[in-house]
């Protein structure tokens, strides 16, 4: 990875540019910064957590840059800073010969960000994910987990969603190849607020934590590789996972015993095998059957959001059950030493 040479010059053209901020939109301030040779990689498939409360508008998660490469900074529920605002996302978009970053920000209208398909009700064209009404923000159940229970203030609408991959970026090469509406650059010229201090501190947490670096997120990244996703410990399928690990050959100073608590694990292993191979047989029918019926992104988003907490559920399984089995063979162990001693 490398920076580009507009890495450089950005930030010199800030500087000389400070004195002046005043004089240009703020959606123009935004788009100076850091500049970056190659695309942010695809948007990874993710779960959102239940909203926390009410007044809580959902911002998506995005890739950002530091320390010579790109981390992700997870979505998260925000207060909005005023009554009646929204969120317009940030976006990565090709301009000049580099990848440039607009900075989000909150409005009375959802802005232009890229034509980016984040999910969640942000499909690339304003939000679908709910409303302002009468002070109160109304959330669309349909792209939000809301609990019920607490908030009242829901509706369920479903929109036309846009078919495709998850790519992150607009313009250049494979990127999105939409433009600003009117009704877009009045919003970003409008009356609008930078990100509060808790997205500000989200995404300073996400940029110091190696876990969020590109290079350990390719479990989550449609198009990963299955070596990466095993590595990563979040696989979104069985076929994903790094091979069962063989446990170590009991020697117990009992042969017998020995003999017995090895078929032991080789019977658990099989299980297990076999337990990966029949939820893999199920999500690839579900894949089969999601591909007939021509799903939309964003149903093809929950389908994998479904499968890794499968896979997840899974694992912790397993691991549970590997561990159970090391504790009664190790207590089996030492009862069988003590009652040796014994009988001497």
């Amino acid at each position: 990875m490398r920076f580009f040479n507009g890495a450089r010059a950005g930030f010199v053209r800030s500087l000389l540019l400070a004195g002046g901020a005043l004089c240009l939109s703020t959606a123009a301030f935004a788009q100076i910064g850091i500049s970056v040779d190659f695309a942010p990689p695809e948007l990874p498939v993710y779960e959102q957590p239940i909203c926390p409360g009410d007044g809580y508008i959902w911002t998506p998660g995005y890739w950002a840059w530091g320390d010579g490469a790109y981390y992700w900074v997870s979505g998260d529920w925000v207060m909005a800073p005023e009554v009646g605002f929204l969120w317009t996302p940030g976006y990565w978009g090709w301009r000049g010969g580099g990848f440039f970053f607009n900075d989000g920000y909150w409005g009375t209208s959802v802005g232009f960000y890229g034509g980016i398909n984040y999910g969640f009700g942000y499909f690339g064209n304003g939000y679908e994910g709910g409303r302002w009404d009468g002070g109160h923000f109304f959330y669309n159940t349909a792209y939000n987990r809301v609990n019920a229970g607490a908030i009242h203030n829901v509706y369920n609408a479903r929109v036309s969603e846009p078919a495709g991959g998850r790519v992150s970026y607009n313009g250049g090469r494979g990127g999105i190849e939409a433009h600003a509406t009117a009704q877009q650059e009045a919003a970003a010229s409008g009356r609008h607020a930078p990100p509060v201090a808790a997205q500000t501190q989200h995404a300073e947490a996400a940029r110091s934590d190696p876990q969020q670096r590109s290079s350990a997120n390719h479990a989550t990244t449609p198009g990963g590789h299955a070596e990466d996703n095993a590595r990563s410990g979040t696989a979104v399928h069985p076929k994903e996972l790094s091979p069962i690990a063989r446990a170590a050959a009991p020697n117990t100073g009992n042969q017998k015993l020995d003999q017995r608590y090895q078929k032991q694990q080789d019977q658990l292993n099989s299980q297990q095998n076999h337990d990966r191979e029949k939820l893999q047989q199920q999500q690839d029918k579900e894949h089969q059957q999601q591909g007939r019926q021509q799903a939309s992104a964003a149903k093809t988003q929950q389908l994998e959001q479904r499968h890794q907490q499968q896979t997840q559920q899974m694992q912790q399984r397993h691991t549970q059950q590997s561990q159970q089995m090391q504790q009664r063979q190790s207590a089996g162990s030492g009862a069988s030493h003590g009652g040796g001693g014994e009988r001497h």
